[in-house]
């Protein structure tokens, strides 16, 4: 009999289905056009205007976050994956060849990891401009160092194993065993990983919008409409309360869905709690 899944993957999992079925939603439909201005609307409260209010231009909040989900994911989801891709691929690479390649792999890593997300983006900004591409760039290499060292400390464990010294006594090439014996076996943590990762993916996109290296306007971001807010919480509290709660339970979200599949693929760790 198979054990019924924790709480931390079903609400991890309902919360997330939330967050990708709004970001879906909103490229077939929102209350109202996301970037529609009304000046006479401005700064009214829930209810009175919408589910979520008015901001300062009169859009609507509901509409705005809907969208901003939607942002969110296209700069998240692609720079973890390539990020994930990245160092993945060199992690293996370091653990299957081991020596100097293994060294250099690791001190790049540690270079590149001194960089944190927001000052990349603003080097990579100077070259390739602020917006997209440079926020995707940017949390990308900041998430190759982290899968890196993942990667082989898991890949390592494998190495170890019957059936890998199996496949190394028939002279099969460490690249071929990293691909057919190694990946398969390391495939579960790169996915919790992956889940923890797009998480902080996330609230790095909003800290980059929110310092204006991120979406640009008029395009809607969950960090833009935070810099927007600041200036008008003592008049309207909800435009910044409607952003900072959809980070933060997405984030909430990845992370207990990380947290629950990691129970699901070794049950012993659900077990010690």
């Amino acid at each position: 009999m198979r054990p019924r899944p924790g709480p931390a993957l079903v609400i991890g999992g309902g919360l997330t289905a939330l967050l990708l079925g709004v970001a879906a939603l909103s490229q077939v439909w929102t209350p109202e056009p996301p970037t529609r201005i009304r000046i006479a609307m401005k700064l009214l409260p829930p209810i009175k205007a919408g589910l979520l209010g008015t901001d300062h231009y009169g859009r609507d909040v509901a509409s705005l976050l809907m969208a901003g989900a939607w942002n969110s994911l296209a700069v998240a989801i692609p720079s973890v994956c390539l990020g994930a891709a990245i160092g993945a691929g060199l992690g293996c690479l370091a653990a299957a060849l081991r020596g100097p390649a293994e060294t250099v792999a690791l001190r790049v890593g540690d270079v590149v990891f001194a960089f944190p997300a927001v000052l990349s983006a603003i080097m990579l900004g100077a070259v390739l401009g602020s917006g997209p591409p440079a926020a995707i760039v940017a949390i990308a290499v900041f998430n190759v160092p982290v899968f890196l060292r993942v990667t082989r400390a898991v890949a390592l464990q494998v190495w170890t194993t019957d059936y890998v010294a199996a496949a190394r006594a028939l002279g099969r090439h460490p690249v071929a065993i990293t691909a057919t014996e190694v990946l398969p076996n390391i495939a579960g943590v790169l996915l919790v990983q992956l889940t923890i990762q797009l998480a902080l993916a996330i609230l790095t996109e909003a800290g980059l919008s929110y310092l204006g290296l991120g979406i640009r306007p008029p395009n809607p971001s969950w960090g833009r409409m935070l810099a927007d807010a600041q200036t008008y919480l003592g008049a309207a509290p909800h435009l910044a309360l409607a952003p900072g709660l959809a980070i933060a339970l997405s984030v909430l979200g990845l992370n207990l869905l990380g947290d629950g599949l990691r129970d699901a693929l070794d049950p012993r760790l659900a077990a010690r709690r």
